[in-house]
């Protein structure tokens, strides 16, 4: 594909560089080379240009990390390099790949290239796998669209290909649905899809977004040791800077389009260059010291949330047996406290926030919100206490109904609670929630795909304050978030519970983001609160093995102390698998 007139005023811009950080390429191991990549796309309000004269290449057995907020370019870029961009987008420049350039070559060629030359690890695993067929049939389709294979064989190769990735049993899981496996072990079948043809170049983009600490530890080990034992060239697109120290070599950061910085993963962080890597390395939450901060024996004292014995129990289904997912749990929240939980999925950690709000029933023990007994409590009951409890969801794009627009979102529980009668009449308080949350009160006029993800997140705080409540829940707030917007999101948070005077309950697997907000941290595992206390008591001095282990596996912008923390996450689970077998 040849640069169109549209391309012309984008070939002029060309990427900063730094030369301190440039570093010597050998031509002759490069497995994927970009020269000069721009990328316009065609819109009704004119053309953007979404990449400006990107220069990149990865070689054999090298991880390339590329970095950005979003609208950077960085999976504009990785995509290219199959081709999986829309019809409105016109590239020009050159993505070479097995001695082809890709943008030249016809499509029959691109699709014999996918999955043996190259191939895509996508970052929501759940809609990469269709639901209704098995995770061996998948894997076997990808083997039989490349050359005539028996199914027989077929199914051989991908027990092989789920037993490399880590799969428990694979004789009998490669008959397994989607639905069947966990998030982090539908993200190795992705990654076995992905290898099962030995392809020169891996594109993982985002691959461990949605996954907790320790199932991305285990994500990031499998990644690695793709480059290492089978020698495949890795673009890995992320906006954890974590992951980036954990297993990248080099690193491009890239902003509006173009790359303005390149250098090895310990130069960049050691020494950046660059005004934007400084800020977005600047951005990143750390584990340190908070300093003081409300003590466990204070929590008596205006308790909004108290419970004692708590249990959950989801009933069986078809003459099986009920799933108990919080299992005697007690913690209290004072009013202006925030209390930070933790744990993996499947934890009870959203099912605790979900009880608290009344959208879960209490099935033992008891749970007392804002003085009224859940265990047992009926609607009516209930129903006055709602005003006071606001709950910010983990994602406000499927939250917020896109017909309406955000003003509409936001004056929602003003109209259901009586406060006002209409949108309109709700608008004078909705203007003063935008500004709080620091949004302009013109973004009230736009739909909810009209907003970037910060923005609505932002949005969804505003809601959740419409009424004023004593008692916020905020279920992972931060977590699919770039860094940058996240720092900015997460002071806004600590700014209006410092304003407000609100308890809240702030659940989240990253333990540097709970570690910003909340006074205390209970750290759930399996249905079990098996530590709390104060910040620096449970991440300076955590005394249960899984704490210790969830701290381990938390990813640090350091490349050398993320080496010494991935050396200590294996001794710890050594040690774990000598107990059990002791």
């Amino acid at each position: 594909m040849t640069a169109g007139p549209l391309d012309q005023g984008a070939q002029a811009a060309q990427p900063v560089r730094h030369a301190a950080h440039d570093v010597p390429r050998d031509e002759r191991d490069v497995a994927v080379g970009i020269t000069d990549l721009r990328v316009t796309f065609a819109t009704d309000g004119g053309d953007v240009a979404a990449v400006r004269g990107v220069t990149l290449d990865v070689r054999a057995g090298e991880v390339l990390a590329i970095v950005g907020e979003s609208g950077s370019g960085k999976s504009v870029t990785a995509k290219t390099i199959l081709r999986l961009l829309p019809e409105t987008a016109v590239a020009a420049g050159a993505v070479v790949l097995s001695g082809k350039n890709v943008l030249e070559i016809g499509r029959g060629a691109v699709r014999e290239m996918r999955g043996t030359e190259v191939a895509m690890v996508f970052q929501e695993p759940s809609t990469a796998l269709n639901p209704v067929y098995t995770v061996g049939w998948q894997i076997a389709e990808g083997i039989r669209a490349h050359g005539k294979i028996g199914r027989k064989e077929a199914r051989s190769r991908a027990v092989d290909i789920l037993r490399k990735v880590g799969i428990p049993d694979p004789e009998t899981r490669v008959d397994y649905y989607p639905h069947q496996f966990s998030g982090g072990q539908k993200q190795r079948v992705v990654i076995a899809m992905a290898l099962v043809l030995n392809p020169s170049v891996i594109v993982a983009d985002e691959p461990t977004t949605a996954l907790d600490v320790t199932v991305q530890a285990e994500i990031l080990d499998l990644l690695r040791r793709c480059r290492d034992e089978f020698g495949t060239a890795i673009v890995l697109i992320t906006h954890n800077m974590g992951v980036v120290a954990d297993l990248a070599d080099r690193v491009a950061v890239m902003y509006q389009g173009e790359v303005v910085e390149q250098a090895t993963s310990e130069a960049l962080f050691a020494s950046p260059q660059d005004d934007y890597t400084k800020r977005l390395l600047g951005s990143v939450p750390v584990l340190e010291p908070r300093g003081a901060q409300v003590q466990a024996g204070e929590a008596d004292r205006d308790v909004v949330v108290r419970a004692t014995g708590l249990e959950i129990e989801y009933p069986g289904r078809l003459g099986r047996g009920g799933f108990r997912a919080v299992k005697g749990v007690d913690f209290s929240i004072a009013k202006g406290e925030v209390l930070g939980l933790v744990g993996e999925s499947g934890s009870g950690k959203t099912t605790i926030g979900r009880a608290i709000a009344g959208l879960t029933k209490v099935t033992g023990g008891s749970l007392e919100v804002l003085g009224v007994e859940m265990n047992g409590v009926h609607e009516r009951e209930f129903k006055p206490l709602r005003a006071d409890i606001g709950f910010v969801f983990q994602d406000p794009a499927s939250s917020f109904n896109p017909l309406l627009t955000i003003a509409e979102c936001v004056a929602e529980p003003l109209i259901v609670h009586g406060r006002a009668g209409d949108a309109r009449a709700a608008r004078p308080r909705v203007d003063e929630l935008m500004e709080a949350v620091q949004l302009p009160r013109a973004f009230g006029d736009r739909y909810p795909h009209e907003l970037s993800g910060g923005q609505r997140q932002r949005a969804s705080l505003a809601r959740s304050l419409a009424l004023e409540p004593s008692l916020l829940i905020a279920d992972e707030p931060t977590s699919a978030l770039d860094v940058s917007v996240q720092a900015r999101v997460l002071e806004l948070f600590r700014e209006l519970q410092a304003d407000l005077g609100f308890a809240a309950l702030f659940i989240s697997h990253d333990l540097a983001v709970v570690n910003m907000l909340a006074d205390r941290i209970g750290v759930l595992y399996h249905g079990d609160l098996v530590e709390s206390g104060p910040n620096d008591q449970v991440l300076g001095a955590p005394e249960h093995p899984y704490t210790q282990r969830l701290l381990a596996s938390l990813p640090v912008p350091d490349p050398a102390e993320q080496a010494a923390r991935r050396r200590r996450l294996a001794e710890l689970d050594a040690r774990t698998a000598a107990s059990e077998v002791a």
